[in-house]
């Protein structure tokens, strides 16, 4: 481990932050000017359309997720108040809930996925070629290491 901190180190760890948030802005922007919801909330609909049962238990959806949640449970508001998703009950558990998406959740990740996926062509994949990927992969894949 580095004793100290390089100034390439700082200026490396800058860019990344500026670059994802650079990127994000623009998918956001992309997704308002289509009239579609935020990305956080394909992020909702994605990782329940993944499951067999298309519901997750809120703390699960919380880990699943990509993008950062600061409260899920105003979000989920929002989300069950546009008919996206419901809350169902866990028979064991009281307090706990999961939470299921709808058909029109389900329309709704649909209708996103062409903004998103254009965005990622755009603003993301056309600048590099499948040797950067694989490199950008395996650099991630190291500060994703436990």
């Amino acid at each position: 481990m580095r004793k100290s901190l390089t100034q390439a180190t700082i200026q490396a760890w800058a860019r990344f932050i500026r670059v994802e948030q650079l990127l994000l802005d623009k998918v956001e922007s992309d997704l308002k000017a289509a009239d579609l919801p935020p990305l956080v909330w394909y992020d909702v609909l994605l990782e329940l359309v993944r499951t067999e049962e298309g519901r997750l238990r809120h703390k699960d959806l919380h880990r699943h997720m990509l993008l950062a949640k600061h409260n899920l449970s105003r979000l989920i508001d929002r989300m069950e108040a546009k008919g996206l998703v419901s809350r169902q009950s866990v028979d064991d558990d009281a307090r706990g809930a999961f939470i299921a998406v709808s058909d029109r959740g389900r329309q709704m990740q649909r209708r996103m996925w062409p903004v998103y996926a254009l965005a990622i062509q755009h603003y993301f994949a056309r600048h590099l070629d499948e040797s950067d990927l694989e490199r950008l992969g395996a650099i991630l894949a190291k500060l994703q290491a436990p």
